[in-house]
């Protein structure tokens, strides 16, 4: 997988990407000072600070790869913390994970670094979070969240928009076991972690570096670790791939592969598209 991968998008385009999208984020604050202060405004619209890897296919995949996100393993973490720092709420469903079987988990790691803060159980979370703002409530009383394999379909309906709309803080699947064992572990790998949340089109996209928390190499490693994931979910892996991009939110999207022509099945593929494109593309993100 990795020699496939290196082989199509080449180490040097995502360098280029990555490093022009850090300038142009640069040039920004720079000619905005006040930026940085405007950030949890702008968290509410449009913008953020993170890094996407734009994903296009070339079908609509199947509804059933969109139900639920899909959790992508990266190499750097995008909290901009520690995650024994920061405060974490675990969904459990109450059937195969129960709320006592995950705080008995947590007790037996010592009340001074337990991996989560609080447990809900979807139950509770369904009876006790129905008013928009008691959601909005919820939202801003932790830094993540993490829910069972069999809560997260649940989740949408019961979380609503306040959670999905923006996608900050979806809460990230987490594999337990039904005695919770391998709790620590897996809060752990979720907060290395981001999501790909397949829509009903042919774009998604994943979060692979945060300004300000990621360096250019990291972003870079984080890159090719998503790819790897994503190849892996989506159906006929790279043949059903048409391009990635890089982006932050609201800037140009930089190609780093597309779809060329058949070759046969998996028709091969180019890491940019053309040599004048390329300089087009990344001169304006320079420029702007």
């Amino acid at each position: 997988m990795a020699d496939s991968r290196r082989e199509r998008i080449k180490e040097e385009t995502v360098r280029k990407a990555v490093n022009a999208l850090l300038k142009w984020r640069q040039k920004k604050l720079q000619s905005n000072p006040d930026h940085e202060e405007e950030e949890e405004e702008e968290e509410e619209s449009e913008g953020d600070d993170f890094i996407y890897l734009s994903l296009t296919l070339k079908k609509v995949p199947p509804k059933a790869l969109t139900l639920a996100p899909h959790r992508i393993p990266l190499r750097h973490s995008l909290l901009p913390e520690h995650h024994s720092t920061l405060n974490l709420c675990l969904i459990v469903d109450g059937k195969k994970v129960t709320a006592e079987s995950s705080l008995k988990a947590l007790a037996a790691q010592g009340a001074a670094d337990p991996s989560v803060n609080q447990v809900l159980k979807l139950s509770k979370l369904k009876s006790d979070y129905r008013s928009f703002d008691s959601k909005k409530r919820l939202y801003d009383s932790f830094d993540a969240f993490f829910a069972t394999e069999n809560a997260v379909p649940l989740l949408p309906k019961v979380l609503g928009k306040v959670f999905y709309k923006k996608k900050s803080k979806i809460p990230v699947p987490v594999d337990l076991r039904a005695d919770c064992s391998n709790l620590e572990e897996e809060i752990e790998s979720a907060c290395n972690s981001s999501l790909l949340c397949l829509s009903g089109g042919t774009c998604s996209a994943v979060r692979v570096g945060r300004w300000g928390v990621t360096e250019g190499g990291e972003i870079i490693e984080n890159v090719y670790e998503a790819i790897d994931r994503v190849v892996e979910i989506v159906p006929r892996k790279w043949a059903g791939i048409k391009c990635f991009h890089l982006k932050f939110s609201d800037s140009l999207a930089l190609p780093i592969y597309e779809y060329l022509q058949p070759g046969g099945e998996d028709g091969g593929g180019s890491s940019l598209v053309g040599k004048k494109r390329k300089r087009g593309v990344f001169d304006s993100a320079r420029k702007k």
